[in-house]
């Protein structure tokens, strides 16, 4: 049984503090992707003042679930799979129970992620990454699990939320043009935020990964974001 709520929310803003703290940083640029995204903005709610600009690589948990079923953009395969063993056990528990084989079963399922990253790792480099970080203990997927719910929506949707975020807090949110995350969330986050800086952009020819798909054009925009940053 996971906690209630509001102390799995609290759980999830609060680790990033105690690492900044840890490092001595007194104010950040602060990126999500995906997931990523949700925490990044959970945190940002609670601590506006560490915040000096909110960076959202298709984040994850914003919009409400559509009634219309119409409205729902199809995600792939892989993450329908996902959220259906979600509702079982933890996705990732095979990679940990296969051992040595581990990095096999990465590259036999998500092949994409070692075509990603070709043009700057040739052996099997990614794949042993993505492997080693999910052998670790589930804390991830035990978090993710308790924030969604029916099918990977998020059980207290961020869109509900993002205006708590203090108003001298600039967003930027970037979207893949391909992505199957609903790209209208930074819109609708304008409307939200009618007195504050949102900038909301989409990369051609990336997908949820916008990152790797476009790494160039990915970098050169969060870079230009980093250096109009006193």
């Amino acid at each position: 049984m996971w906690k209630p709520r509001s102390s799995s929310v609290s759980r999830t803003s609060s680790w990033p503090e105690t690492w900044r703290e840890t490092m001595g940083i007194p104010s950040m640029i602060l990126l999500g992707h995906s997931l990523g995204g949700f925490l990044a903005t959970s945190y940002s709610i609670k601590y506006p003042e560490r915040v000096k600009h909110l960076i959202l690589v298709d984040p994850w948990g914003f919009p409400l679930r559509p009634t219309d079923p119409s409205e729902i953009r199809a995600p792939p395969t892989w993450v329908k799979a996902v959220a259906s063993v979600l509702g079982r056990s933890n996705p990732l528990a095979v990679l940990r129970i296969a051992g040595p084989w581990g990095p096999g079963l990465v590259q036999r399922f998500r092949p994409d992620f070692k075509r990603k990253f070709a043009d700057f790792f040739e052996d099997d480099t990614i794949s042993e990454y993505i492997y080693h970080c999910n052998a670790q203990n589930p804390s991830g997927e035990t978090a993710f699990k308790a924030m969604m719910e029916s099918f990977g929506w998020a059980r207290r949707p961020m869109i509900e939320r993002i205006h708590l975020i203090r108003k001298d807090v600039p967003i930027t949110m970037i979207y893949g043009s391909n992505t199957w995350i609903d790209t209208s969330t930074g819109k609708k986050v304008k409307l939200q935020r009618p007195d504050s800086y949102v900038r909301d952009m989409e990369i051609e020819g990336a997908s949820h990964h916008v990152y790797a798909d476009q790494p160039h054009i990915f970098n050169a925009v969060v870079e230009e974001i980093c250096d109009s940053v006193d």
